[in-house]
């Protein structure tokens, strides 16, 4: 198995009350030691809460946030101190409000020069031929290209965002909840376009999100995040039809279905712990029905072999 994407150990904490002189009050660990590996050409799904850590994830893979702690290996090279131009031929990041991710000065078309300008070094002509096989790939007529962001709808300017990313000609993409500010109806149309890319480029997906319902028709795998940690990873349909991990069947269980009534779980705790005090052992035993002694005193880790979860008791 080829891997596009491997992380080992990678953190990321944030000082908070900074003074002017003199250390912080304190700090925010957004994201625990994580490792993960990602083959090429699969969808790596991942989900959790707000506040659990993904967005921020996604923003060091791709030099957004520089990491506190761990590695980053893109196609086997490590991203540590590496030019970013190189890595931006690899990996690119899709937005997940595609009209304010585009530079509401420019028109599209300086939009789409300019990683073919910076990264590539490409001339008039080769920019121009390659923007028009990218807008055939997003289905975009070229006429486009000399409006500005504000005259597009949602659904067009995530094709936008979407053929901004191809045109750095990078074969990752970390899709940032990419259709959670779309309709319905434009939502399939986008998820559609993005399977028939992947299945045409050869592409690699990190596809983001808090829908359960569209992670799961897209991912191969999932990666569950809680208050930082990965709680859980396992094939996409075993993980939704059979989840291991108390905090994965609570997502399941609340999820939005058309046809059942909305319920809350009842007598635990719904909030997620503080950051600035976070609990000792498992951050998910206040919400946890079947938390333990143990639970109170350890941390526990990823174990297993073809699906993964860090949890004490975990669900048969």
């Amino acid at each position: 198995m080829s891997l596009a994407l491997r992380l080992e150990n990678l953190s990321k904490t944030f000082a908070v009350g900074k003074r002017l002189f003199g250390a912080p009050k304190g700090h925010v660990h957004a994201v625990h030691p994580v490792s993960l590996e990602v083959a090429q050409g699969e969808t790596l799904g991942i989900v959790g809460e707000s506040g659990c850590g993904k967005s921020t994830l996604a923003r060091m893979l791709v030099g957004l946030l520089e990491p506190s702690g761990g590695h980053i290996e893109i196609e086997g090279q490590p991203l540590d101190n590496a030019d970013p131009a190189v890595f931006g031929k690899r990996i690119q990041y899709v937005f997940q409000d595609p009209i304010s991710s585009l530079n509401p000065r420019k028109t599209i078309r300086q939009i789409m020069e300019a990683p073919l300008k910076r990264l590539h070094g490409m001339g008039r002509a080769e920019r121009e031929k390659r923007i028009s096989e990218i807008f055939a790939q997003v289905n975009l007529r070229e006429e486009f290209l000399e409006r500005y962001p504000h005259e597009f709808s949602g659904g067009q300017a995530q094709r936008i965002g979407i053929a901004r990313a191809l045109a750095a000609e990078a074969r990752i993409l970390i899709l940032d909840e990419p259709v959670s500010a779309l309709d319905v109806s434009v939502q399939a149309q986008v998820l559609n376009l993005l399977a028939d890319l992947k299945a045409r480029l050869g592409l690699t997906y990190l596809f983001i999100s808090h829908d359960l319902a569209v992670v799961e028709a897209v991912s191969d795998r999932v990666a569950v995040l809680y208050f930082g940690s990965v709680v859980e990873v396992g094939r996409a349909e075993e993980v939704f039809a059979a989840p291991r991990h108390p905090y994965t069947k609570l997502l399941a269980e609340s999820a939005p279905v058309v046809g059942r009534a909305l319920s809350a779980p009842e007598g635990r705790e719904t909030e997620l712990p503080d950051p600035l005090d976070p609990p000792k052992g498992c951050a998910f035993r206040a919400r946890c029905p079947n938390a333990g002694a143990r639970c109170a005193e350890e941390v526990p880790r990823l174990e297993g072999e073809s699906g993964q979860v860090a949890c004490f008791h975990p669900l048969r």
